[in-house]
């Protein structure tokens, strides 16, 4: 078996059966990091060799202690990992090494992984395209002179070039799903509240960012995603849940699966990006599935202007204990902060009231469909030097972030949303689509991903390295 190629589920099952030594996988993953991760800077904080080996070692001598005993993962430089260097790709935590782990990092260790180190992310988790500086910019394996997205960019790149089989992420507008269209894996905005927030601060507001997971295919998804998922006591709208894994491919037959698209032209699309995401809806189709391409349910200026409130309103909670190093702030930083701090009550509480009429609008789609579907990306994957596109088709963007439009009528609401390869443009670059539903559906959503996955198994496709 390779180990760089195989799934989850049959490295784990292997190391579970003892037919694979966690000291082989630790030593096969080590050997692919040294091959690759120079060309794409994707594992960043990578811990000393011989120490990971022993804790291979320990973990081979030990009875399996959980699912994902002697499995190596490397953590989103968002989370606190305890004895690693945890910078959030900020100057100002450059030298940052935790004592205690962050909530997800606790339970990955739970579970038995071993965490080898982080994985890039822009500064502070702004912006789809990965790059910091403190470790610089991760690169697109399928074009290492494109970007990555962000901001779980360095996860994608690393389950790409199959330096890691699972990895976790993170997704407050698009930060799962932009990196996996732009890498070819999937990656998986659990509903609000299932995965929780770390129990610190206010945990009543703030229902815009979560945790979620990265890998090769829904099956893999829904293994980490039961590690990450349940209730933590201090987190008041964390939610109790059923396990999702095993996943079963989904029939389609008789599904009802709407076509967004550019939503009536609110979110304007690069060559080919919509085309290929509509292909991909033939496979549904193939298997029994309705595809109708439906009108704009609602508003998109609504639904943005909501949407940049409440984000920004978010995000300066975040940075404000740091508002006396502005200066060390990137520019998007401090245009998040300087917002956020300038809102009034009345001023988010009317962009709730948005936020609510959409909630309405989409419980009355769900009655008719069993899933919708947008692209994951509105353009393919950028030069790696621009921080950020400013037009898409000559159509100018007002903000650093307005290129990714298209993933906020999912992340307003919360909603679960499976973000799946469709596969490859004319330049040979990877995009996505977003299969969403209801709040509460994350099983039926990986069920129906998962008849896709059987049908394309375009993560199979690896860059040339």
């Amino acid at each position: 078996m390779d180990l760089t190629r195989a799934s989850a589920k049959d490295i784990l099952d292997d190391l579970s059966s003892r037919r694979l030594s966690a000291a082989e996988l630790m030593r096969a993953t080590l050997d692919r990091i040294t091959a690759v991760n120079g060309q794409v800077n994707a594992i960043v904080a990578l811990q000393e060799e011989d120490a990971l080996m022993a804790q291979a070692q320990a973990a081979d001598a030990a009875s399996p202690g959980g699912p994902l005993h002697g499995l190596p993962i490397a953590v989103k430089d968002l989370v606190n990992v305890a004895g690693i260097v945890s910078s959030h790709g900020s100057p100002i935590f450059k030298d940052h090494v935790p004592q205690f782990d962050d909530l997800l990092a606790a339970r990955l260790r739970a579970a038995g992984a071993i965490l080898i180190g982080k994985t890039n992310t822009p500064e502070f988790g702004l912006g789809s395209h990965t790059f910091n500086p403190v470790y610089g910019a991760t690169r697109n394996p399928y074009d290492p002179s494109r970007s990555c997205g962000g901001s779980s960019g360095g996860a994608a790149v690393a389950l790409a070039t199959g330096m890691l089989a699972l990895a976790d992420g993170s997704d407050m507008m698009g930060s799962l799903r932009n990196p996996a269209a732009w890498n070819n894996v999937y990656g998986f905005r659990p509903s609000w509240g299932r995965v929780p927030s770390e129990p610190i601060g206010d945990g009543y507001l703030h229902q815009l960012s979560t945790l979620g997971p990265m890998a090769r295919s829904p099956e893999d998804i829904a293994i980490l995603l039961d590690v990450m998922s349940g209730p933590d006591p201090r987190v008041p709208l964390s939610m109790a849940v059923s396990n999702v894994s095993p996943v079963q491919a989904a029939d389609l037959n008789g599904m009802r699966i709407g076509w967004l698209g550019d939503w009536g032209g609110a979110f304007p699309c690069e060559a080919g990006v919509l085309e290929l995401c509509r292909n991909a809806l033939d496979v549904f189709e193939g298997r029994g599935a309705h595809i109708e391409a439906l009108a704009p349910p609602f508003d998109a200026e609504l639904i943005w202007d909501s949407w940049i409130t409440l984000r920004s309103w978010s995000v300066a909670t975040g940075l404000e204990p740091l508002a006396t190093n502005n200066a060390s702030l990137k520019d998007t930083a401090r245009w998040e902060l300087e917002r956020g701090l300038a809102f009034t009550a009345m001023d988010v509480h009317h962009a709730s009231v948005i936020r609510s009429d959409w909630h309405r609008r989409a419980a009355e789609l769900f009655e008719n469909y069993d899933a919708l579907v947008l692209p994951a990306a509105q353009i393919w994957p950028f030069e790696i030097e621009k921080p950020y596109p400013t037009q898409i088709v000559g159509q100018g963007m007002d903000t650093y972030h307005r290129w990714m439009q298209v993933v906020t009528p999912v992340s307003l609401l919360g909603l679960p949303c499976l973000g799946a390869p469709a596969g490859f443009g004319v330049e040979g670059l990877p995009m996505g689509l977003q299969l969403f539903g209801p709040r509460g559906s994350d099983a039926r959503l990986l069920s129906i991903g998962a008849a896709y996955h059987a049908e394309t198994r375009w993560p199979q496709t690896r860059p040339a390295m």
